[in-house]
């Protein structure tokens, strides 16, 4: 039980961050926006630390069971979490623009952030480093076409009909997700996987033998963590929203906040496999967690939309869609080859940084 708790301070940190928030909430809110706004970025901090372990755990996992299954385990976990922030903050101060901007920030950071960095990084080291090229293809098309249909297409749906076409894109990412889910697991499995030479995998080994996961610890750490991360978040999104009130900040940076919490865990994961010279990893977990947070978050957001009667907005801006149909496209170019280098990593990381400056100037 000791060591237990050794390797979990982190989320036993989370844990006692709990137990003070939600005795002292009130407390906190009623000493004004500066207290509120310092006490919203400890709690980030502290989910942080929680969903760090829970990607940790969810890697242990991922390593059991070996690509691709271990990317969708990485990805899902990523998700979960950002979907539990996304309801609870929906549910305390809804806002029509939060889910639309979360996701767009999650996609901004997914693919021209981590695809990026890590492309960078591993390309400096490297030089080029190899992936399969169909994982690229099948990710790209399939996230151009989901967003399309729930954050382009919804501009030009008539107020009246809003329920209508809701209940339709909530069919239709579960049917993309359902034949994406049977192409990664099934007998395209090898579309989202690559043979790395043996000398480099036997160089990796020896890093894992001591990750061996007992399965039933990390599943029930996995499943604390989030609600842990849950409870956080109610009290978060209170104290950040009266921190942040007449701030004069972007809205959209509440969204990047919730995209950047559960993108955390993902960053490093990348990163890691990049420095190791393993780009498939890092294209799945960018690419993947992308298409997981369109084709998850948005039927589930939905779904909420119609069980409150109240819609989203949906529909992106005309920035944020050329921002996407920008990054897409040159990730379309980049990711066609089979290879990555520096100069595609630096292309995509100017674009995040493209992005990150319009935040800034609320657009």
């Amino acid at each position: 039980m000791g060591t237990i708790l050794k390797q979990e301070k982190f989320l036993l940190l989370a844990v006692i961050a709990t137990c003070f928030a939600y005795p002292f909430e009130h407390q906190l809110l009623s000493h004004g926006n500066m207290v509120a706004l310092i006490a919203g970025i400890v709690l980030v901090v502290f989910i942080v630390c929680a969903s760090m372990r829970v990607a940790h755990h969810a890697e242990l996992l991922a390593e059991k069971v070996g690509d691709p299954y271990g990317t969708m385990i990485l990805t899902l976990a990523a998700v979960l979490v950002e979907v539990v922030i996304l309801a609870i903050m929906m549910s305390n101060e809804p806002s029509p623009t939060l889910v639309r901007d979360t996701i767009y920030s999650a996609v901004m950071l997914d693919v021209n952030g981590i695809l990026g960095l890590a492309a960078l990084m591993g390309g400096l080291k490297h030089g080029e480093q190899s992936y399969n090229d169909d994982s690229a293809r099948s990710y790209s098309v399939m996230i151009l076409t989901a967003m399309a249909v729930s954050m382009v297409v919804p501009e030009f749906i008539p107020e009246s009909n809003w329920k209508m076409y809701s209940a339709f894109t909530i069919g239709a990412m579960m049917l993309l997700y359902g034949l994406f889910l049977r192409m990664q697991v099934g007998p395209h499995s090898y579309f989202f996987s690559y043979s790395y030479p043996d000398k480099k995998r036997r160089k990796a080994q020896p890093e894992h033998v001591e990750k061996e996961a007992n399965l039933p610890l990390s599943i029930g750490i996995l499943v604390f963590g989030v609600v842990i991360i849950g409870a956080l978040a109610e009290v978060m999104s209170k104290t950040v929203d009266l921190g942040l009130e007449g701030s004069g900040a972007p809205p959209v940076m509440t969204a990047i906040l919730v995209a950047a919490i559960s993108a955390a865990p993902e960053i490093l994961t990348a990163l890691r496999a990049a420095l190791a010279n393993r780009m498939q990893s890092v294209v799945n977990i960018a690419l993947g967690a992308s298409l997981s947070t369109v084709i998850l978050t948005v039927p589930v957001m939905e779904a909420m939309a119609l069980y409150t009667g109240q819609p989203f907005q949906m529909a992106m801006t005309p920035v944020q869609t050329v921002m996407i149909f920008v990054t897409l496209l040159v990730s379309a170019i980049n990711l066609n080859d089979g290879e990555t280098n520096a100069i595609e990593g630096m292309t995509h990381f100017v674009l995040f940084a493209t992005f990150v400056m319009l935040s800034l100037m609320g657009l």
